[in-house]
């Protein structure tokens, strides 16, 4: 039943009263909140904690190896042609840093084998 306040209201003016009136109902305390009831979890001891370790052993990641780095203004790279060189910022003589996902792993040197480069590590860093 409106009043006949509502009849001469417009059509959005009505949903604002009604919208009003349910809000007016949440500030009176008429709302019955009550908290979720979940589940408990407990924790279940693994029988075999690394077993579920050594499956992921045959993950392959991606490892790099940086000799060093350069900064050139675009104009430089515009240049850049068969021939050219570009000085790093690292000593020839200085450990290289290996690399996975961006974090260090182990630093070494750069050696030549079967004619292609690889590392020989140094040091393994204790990542813990």
């Amino acid at each position: 039943m409106t009043t006949e306040t509502e009849e001469n209201l417009p059509e959005d003016a009505t949903d604002q009263t009604a919208a009003d009136a349910n809000n007016q109902d949440v500030a009176d305390g008429d709302v019955e909140v009550n908290a979720p009831d979940y589940q408990s979890l407990e924790e279940t001891p693994s029988s075999n904690p690394t077993g579920d370790l050594n499956r992921l052993q045959n993950i392959q990641i991606a490892v790099t190896a940086e000799l060093g780095r350069a900064q050139l203004p675009i104009e430089g790279l515009m240049r850049l042609n068969e021939g050219s060189v570009i000085e790093l910022d690292r000593e020839i003589d200085a450990p290289i840093e290996l690399k996975a996902q961006g974090v260090t792993l182990a630093t070494g040197e750069v050696v030549v084998v079967d004619g292609c480069f690889a590392i020989r590590v140094l040091s393994v860093q204790n990542n813990n």
